[in-house]
């Protein structure tokens, strides 16, 4: 399972709950693992601000990786009840929420001020390790798609084989990957969708992950729009 790399480019909190997919092997879990974390972390560095070294700080080391898994998967844990009773027009639990809250108050954003030789700049920084940081930024994600009115228009892929969570930018949405929506409906006598996203992440995204971060988030945000034309130009 370590060549499973998750979809990204739905919100940050829906991209955290999409890294438990549903693998030929059963249920998955994409960032169980040091290493897991660090390649979901740099598919996602562009949105933890204040949660990932910066500038002159030093990187982060295995062990304090090995902290952050289990704080990431708490979240992710909360995250995805939470947003499974949201997107339904239910109360969220509230453990869950409390679970959210908890991860907030641990690393609160300071906006840090400073003179760049021209403006000033306030940059997000935060105090505390690195897990409680990650932590913190990932449950305010999970806030902002909790508190949002969107939230109840979050689907589940239609595969048969997926519980990947997404947010349409159009109605007729209803796979994950633009791969899905190419098989559409199953025919007569077939199973539907033929390749299953697991398949796709592994297929497709993991040489360019290990080349190039930047460029599995381009093509998915490309195929995302590809997806949106082509529910837009159905029937």
């Amino acid at each position: 399972m370590s060549d499973l790399v998750p979809l990204t480019g739905e919100p940050l909190a829906l991209d955290l709950v999409n890294t438990r997919p549903h693998t030929p092997d059963g249920p998955g879990d994409l960032v169980a693992t040091v290493e897991g974390l660090r390649v979901w972390l740099g598919l996602q560095a562009d949105r933890l601000a204040g949660a990932l070294p910066e500038g002159g700080e030093a990187s982060l080391t295995d062990d304090d990786l090995a902290a952050a898994v289990t704080a990431v998967r708490e979240v992710r844990e909360h995250a995805a009840v939470a947003i499974d009773q949201a997107r339904r027009g239910l109360r969220p639990p509230g453990d869950a929420l409390s679970g959210l809250n908890r991860a907030q108050r641990a690393a609160p954003a300071v906006r840090a001020l400073a003179w760049d030789g021209a403006a000033v700049t306030a940059v997000p920084r935060r105090d505390g390790p690195p897990g409680a940081r990650l932590a913190a930024v990932l449950a305010e994600a999970v806030a902002e798609l909790l508190t949002d009115p969107a939230v109840t228009t979050v689907r589940e892929c239609a595969a048969d084989d997926c519980v990947m969570l997404f947010l349409p930018a159009h109605p007729r949405r209803r796979w994950c990957s633009a791969r899905g929506a190419a098989t559409g409906p199953a025919s007569p006598g077939t199973t539907g969708v033929t390749a299953p996203p697991t398949r796709l992440y592994r297929e497709r995204n993991w040489r360019e992950v290990e080349i190039a971060p930047e460029v599995v988030m381009t093509n998915v945000r490309i195929e995302s729009a590809n997806l949106d034309r082509f529910h837009s130009a159905g029937p």
